[in-house]
């Protein structure tokens, strides 16, 4: 909710994958997920791998201009993973769009090798997929896939669960993969690939497979206690990562003192991985300062949370043996000049006691057979490829390399980005064989499911509605030119400015726009309300009328209503009406609602709303300052009026300062007026309009606005009896179910209608197909957890503080210790085939659903009782629940004062004042009463 969206988003740029950060954070902040997930995977197709383990304090976090905040910048990788991790939890597999498919040809059928499973092959065949190619093939000489990421990333970072979830991703389009192959020159060479197996193009992904030694440890291995970090993180990984690899494994054990020397973050995954395995104490020794360390600031910081012990400015020196093992290493101490060189100073020496050394150096390329194999290339000194670091390209135009064997990338998403440019390189290369010029500008297609082919249109009376998005008659539609930048973005409608006759035309005062203090001193984005005292369009007319014309004339299937204005004055509004058809709107709304002008006094009189709507029948946009909406309305539809608009504005006073003057407030005098009240604030107000008229005047159209921030509050509305029907103005149609949208706009911009229509997508979608029962629109049943982990020790009645959570700890501990951790069955691995929907409904089909359970008070059962259900183990122990209850409620939860556990007594009415201010989500449950209820009447009534 903090993030700015800033214009030129530095954290975006950060971002190697150039992920649209803001974008995302905007569909998390809406729920929904399936927006963000897509944001993310259409620029990173390894997008939970990179939420869980990205260096986001170097990157997207490091550049967050939030950082010069009291709070801080925001948490990118945290959401990112949340995200993606919920659309993991949808289980629907990734598709090819149909454009796609249909544009295919046989240059699209051209074989395409990769070499190693890693996350840059894993990127570089998503994105060649996503282009349509059909014959893509990943070579890994492992039995498992992955990479680095499998094998040598521990399981408590990140799960193979996740791994193995982005590799079903790429499957789902056609990337084939093929274990037990490698590039050597006794298996795949590049002239093998070339010549004798048909591929147009090859990419090496293979990573560095060979270790940096020191010279101090030539001839020992895990016999005397020493390991490289790519000896002991693979064993760590296939002993403990389900469904990596066959078989059973055995975690390395380590017992005693364990040196790991190494200051990057291999070396602290060694560290941590050590002290998993059963080390007592584990020493990080490394050359230079903790200043300049390479690891992360999140990883050194977890690995001191964790008890690793840091010893900087050390080199290794001589190991001491005993009995074929090592017992300790001697280091000289390492020091820096005044020219910033680094030397050793064999003076100085010390004597660490060891049972075991890691070591973390690095590693590189140097087995002869892989460089033989990869002739005709020109490598490197290292060993490595000559690459175009531009496009990723070799000496060869048809082969590719990327991540770590391409010498640049150092990071996963670094890797990830490296496969991203090579596939625009591969494909325009490929292309260029059959004559075709897909130009210098790279165009990857994003990340596309079956929840984006959900039609979201409206065929009403001959017109199509892209989708039910538009921006209502307020200061985002405020010309045409603002009007034409929303149809660019992809709205699928737009009501003008309202405007009047020239000889009604207002000048607006300044300052008249001003944020709401709803919910507190919020700065920035993300309000809760708006408050203005605009008028109607300060322009003319004959403007409003060529507007009309050109964005009719430059966008023919958007949909545009003219928004029109005038005094009790049949033929001010006849010639309105008429300029309007004539200048080519698809629709009119007659604005009886401004809460500062002629509007307003005709919106609160239900007899000049039913005259005004006899001289012209059309959509009537409701005032909500009246005491029953429903006479107006039914004026309105009694008066011929084709539909209702509800609801404007709400009247309001928003500040008054210390002083005494309010705000906005208007000259030397400060003088102000009551205005309206827009934003997620009044959507109670407008949902409760709706669902009136519509009950009331079943089968009305209502064009339903009112805080419409996202695709689940507009989903609300739908429910509520937005409704859809043909009208008449010669041959003017109107269209009566639609999504006015202001106020999220001047929070943002234009650009939240890909949140909008991706958001309405996905939950018509989730509707329409088994297994989503129990979720709440985009959100999953929430699980048993404490600081975003699960719950391992449950019903205990043991808090999560003092000597109490030292219990707990205990009892986890043997739950973990007796855990088979290769037991597949207790891990969420995607599955396919994915369940496929049954019946998606239309936008139509769900218009109106909550009304049959909204009526009277009398029609409510005080039979069916319901009481608070708290779960100790998510509670807090905050007691926020028993405060309410205590003094504002009914005194039926008890606090007990060592424990501070809570605890509903019999006496609780099912108020949910306390469900209402816990602040961990589901921590209570309404539950259904078992016992009588028996109301205290305080004196007993006389019988």
């Amino acid at each position: 909710m903090r993030c700015l969206k800033c214009a030129d988003a530095p954290c975006q740029k950060s971002c190697p994958t150039q992920i649209n950060i803001k974008s995302f954070i905007t569909s998390i902040a809406n729920k929904n997920y399936y927006g963000a997930a897509k944001q993310i995977f259409s620029d990173n197709p390894l997008g939970l791998t990179c939420g869980m383990i990205c260096p986001v304090s170097d990157l997207c976090v490091g550049a967050c201009n939030l950082q010069a905040s009291e709070e801080g910048a925001i948490k990118i990788g945290g959401l990112q993973q949340f995200a993606t991790d919920v659309f993991k939890k949808m289980n629907i597999k990734q598709t090819v769009p149909e454009s796609v498919i249909k544009a295919r040809n046989e240059s699209h059928r051209q074989p395409i090798a990769l070499l190693g499973c890693g996350p840059a092959s894993l990127s570089c065949a998503t994105f060649l997929c996503r282009l349509g190619y059909t014959d893509v093939t990943i070579y890994e000489k492992k039995d498992y896939c992955g990479g680095l990421s499998s094998s040598e990333i521990p399981q408590f970072r990140l799960p193979y669960t996740v791994v193995d979830f982005e590799i079903q991703l790429a499957k789902d389009i056609g990337v084939k993969i093929v274990t037990g192959r490698e590039l050597h020159k006794n298996d795949l060479t590049l002239k093998k690939l070339k010549n004798e197996m048909g591929a147009k193009a090859v990419f090496i992904g293979i990573g560095n497979p060979d270790p940096k030694r020191n010279a101090v440890f030539k001839g020992l291995d895990s016999s005397h206690g020493y390991y490289t970090s790519k000896d002991y993180l693979p064993l760590v990984s296939v002993a403990s990562k389900a469904g990596l690899h066959k078989g059973n494994a055995e975690l390395p054990e380590m017992k005693g003192r364990v040196v790991v020397l190494g200051a990057g973050d291999t070396a602290l995954d060694c560290a941590t991985a050590a002290l998993r395995c059963g080390a007592d104490r584990v020493t990080v020794v490394f050359r230079k300062s903790l200043n300049t360390m390479r690891a992360v600031p999140e990883e050194i910081e977890t690995a001191k949370e964790e008890r690793c012990e840091f010893i900087p400015y050390m080199e290794p020196r001589k190991v001491h043996m005993k009995d074929g093992k090592i017992v300790a290493v001697e280091f000289q101490k390492t020091d820096q000049d005044l020219d910033g060189k680094w030397y050793d100073d064999g003076d100085q020496t010390v004597k660490i006691k060891a049972d075991y050394v890691i070591s973390a150096f690095g590693s590189t390329l140097h087995d002869q057979a892989v460089s033989d194999a990869m002739q005709p290339l020109k490598l490197t000194k290292s060993g490595a490829p000559e690459i175009c670091k531009d496009t990723y390209r070799t000496s060869e135009p048809w082969v590719f390399c990327g991540g770590d064997v391409s010498g640049v990338a150092e990071t996963t998403v670094e890797a990830v980005n490296d496969g991203k440019v090579a596939a625009w390189g591969i494909h325009k290369y490929l292309q260029s064989l059959c004559g075709n010029d897909v130009g210098n500008e790279p165009k990857l297609p994003g990340f596309h499911t079956p929840i984006d082919d959900v039609d979201i249109s409206v065929n009403l009376c001959g017109l199509k509605f892209e989708n039910p998005f538009g921006l209502a008659s307020a200061p985002p539609s405020t010309s045409g030119a603002m009007i034409r930048r929303a149809f660019e973005q992809g709205w699928g409608f737009a009501l003008t400015k309202t405007f009047g006759l020239d000889k009604d035309l207002v000048t607006n005062v300044s300052p008249r726009i001003v944020r709401g203090d709803i919910s507190g001193p919020v700065h920035g984005p993300h309000q809760s309300a708006f408050m203005n005292i605009e008028l109607i369009s300060e322009k003319t007319i004959a403007y409003w009328v060529e507007c009309i014309k050109e964005l009719k004339r430059d966008f023919p299937t958007k949909i545009v209503i003219a928004s029109i204005m005038a005094s009790f004055n049949e033929a001010d509004w006849k010639e309105l009406a008429t300029r309007a058809q004539d200048a080519g709107a698809d629709a009119l709304e007659l604005n009886l609602s401004c809460p500062h002008g002629m509007g307003l006094a005709c919106g609160q009189d239900p007899n000049m709303v039913r005259q005004i709507s006899q001289w012209v029948r059309s959509v009537t946009k409701m005032t909500p300052n009246v005491t029953d909406i429903r006479d107006i309305a039914r004026a309105a539809k009694e008066g011929g009026a084709d539909g209702v608009t509800a609801t404007n504005t709400v009247s309001s006073l928003i500040h008054l300062k210390g002083d005494g003057t309010a705000w906005p407030a208007i000259g030397e005098e400060k003088r102000t007026t009551y205005g309206g009240l827009s934003g997620n604030a009044i959507k109670p107000i407008a949902l409760r309009a709706v669902s009136a008229i519509a009950n009331a005047l079943p089968g009305f159209p209502i064009l339903a606005t009112g805080g419409i921030e996202s695709a689940a509050t507009g989903l609300q509305f739908l429910h509520a009896g937005g409704s859809v029907l043909q009208a008449n103005f010669s041959n003017l149609k109107i269209f009566g179910l639609k999504y006015d949208v202001c106020s999220a706009v001047q929070n943002q911009d234009f650009t939240v209608i890909d949140d909008y229509c991706t958001g309405l997508k996905a939950l018509l979608y989730i509707k329409g197909t088994p297994g989503f029962e129990d979720w709440d629109g985009q959100s999953p049943p929430v699980k048993k957890h404490q600081l975003g982990k699960p719950v391992l020790a449950t019903n205990k009645s043991l808090p999560h503080f003092g000597h109490y959570r030292e219990d707990r700890a205990k009892i986890e501990r043997e739950i973990l210790e007796n855990a088979n951790l290769l037991d597949k069955s207790q891990h969420d691995f995607a599955t396919r085939p994915t369940k496929q929907p049954v019946k998606i409904p239309s936008v139509n089909e769900i218009i109106g659903t909550a009304l049959p359970r909204i009526g009277s008070y009398g029609q409510l059962d005080n039979k069916q009782q319901k009481v608070a259900l708290i779960d100790e183990d998510m509670c807090v122990n905050c007691g926020k629940c028993y405060m309410t209850c205590n003094d504002s409620g009914y005194q039926a939860i008890t606090f007990d004062k060592a424990t501070h556990l809570p605890f509903v007594t019999d006496d609780c009415t099912g108020c949910t004042l306390c469900y209402s201010v816990c602040p961990i989500s589901e921590c209570i449950q309404m539950v259904k009463r078992t016992t009588p209820h028996v109301p205290n009447r305080g004196i007993p009534p006389k019988s």
